[in-house]
């Protein structure tokens, strides 16, 4: 910080006899620290609880020995066994169930979200707010308390429609979306208002309905929302696991999450080397879709939906 103070009262004397300038280098001594130094602290606690785990996890995966307990000296052994292993079992069946299930959930969710959005922010129809508020309220609890339910109403119907029954894919997208549409909505539904009804009046003068307005103006508009929604629908289902493990019973319908549980039951004779190198793998899809929706959710936390 730089500071000018006046030294010469006469008017006439030259302009730097006038003034001088003092340049400060910033607090020091105790006031750094109680201003700026305990934020460094805090950082670097932060980034030592993060990073931590994740090399002791990438060390057990790359020890052959297989245990934890041999993974106390980090990276003291270093092999691709584990990896080499994980083809040899269900792991790569269950990753590819995961992944299919996330991402049809997200896509769903995606769009049956924004759909519905769109609709309780451009139309009016009684019972509209009412709808807002039961689906606020319903979300206030868990999905997970309606486990039981939730199994006992797929044991019903399987009876009647055997794909959606339990031990079914379809089922579990199903629950999935159920769960996560009211949230969703509600959610979008407020960044749906900030896009000017001009635009819509202006599409509308041109001849557009409402299903063009909504599939070629709306939703590239808000798009930061939309994968943010996106983002957070896969994560969420990608790593699923009391639901996943209710619906699905059989070994190849099992989620990625479900099938690291079996490995990592047995307490005495875990595979941990295994599961630890399969968790490495399953962090691949999350990182590189969070990487490549980074300038989406960027521009939605800092631009808005509306530019210009």
């Amino acid at each position: 910080m730089s500071v000018v103070t006046k030294t010469a009262s006469r008017e006439d004397a030259p302009l730097a006899d006038r003034y001088r300038i003092r340049h400060d280098a910033g607090p020091r001594g105790a006031r750094w620290w109680t201003e700026v130094g305990w934020r460094h602290l805090v950082g670097i606690v932060m980034v030592v609880i993060c990073v931590v785990p994740l090399l002791y996890v990438i060390s057990a995966s790359l020890n052959p020995s297989g245990t934890f307990t041999g993974s106390n000296r980090l990276f003291s052994e270093v092999g691709w066994n584990n990896y080499a292993e994980l083809f040899e079992s269900r792991y790569w069946q269950w990753f590819v169930n995961s992944f299919v299930i996330a991402t049809t959930t997200a896509i769903g969710t995606v769009l049956m979200g924004g759909a519905a959005a769109y609709a309780f922010s451009r139309f009016r129809f009684s019972g509209r707010r009412a709808a807002l508020t039961t689906l606020l309220l319903v979300q206030m609890f868990p999905q997970m308390l309606a486990v039981v339910a939730v199994f006992l109403v797929l044991l019903t119907i399987g009876d009647v429609i055997p794909v959606l029954g339990t031990n079914s894919t379809l089922a579990l997208i199903a629950v999935y979306l159920g769960g996560a549409l009211g949230v969703n909505t509600f959610l979008m539904y407020g960044f749906f208002n900030t896009v000017p009804r001009e635009i819509d009046e202006a599409a509308k003068i041109d001849g557009a309905g409402h299903a063009q307005i909504f599939w070629t103006i709306i939703l590239r508009l808000v798009s930061p929302i939309l994968a943010v929604v996106g983002l957070l629908s896969f994560i969420g289902t990608f790593g699923e696991f009391i639901i996943a493990k209710t619906v699905l019973q059989s070994p190849d319908r099992l989620t990625l999450a479900v099938g690291l549980y079996q490995w990592a039951s047995d307490e005495r004779n875990a595979p941990w080397g295994l599961f630890s190198a399969g968790a490495v793998l399953a962090a691949v899809p999350v990182v590189v879709l969070f990487l490549f929706l980074q300038k989406y959710i960027v521009g939605g936390l800092t631009s808005g939906s509306v530019k210009g």
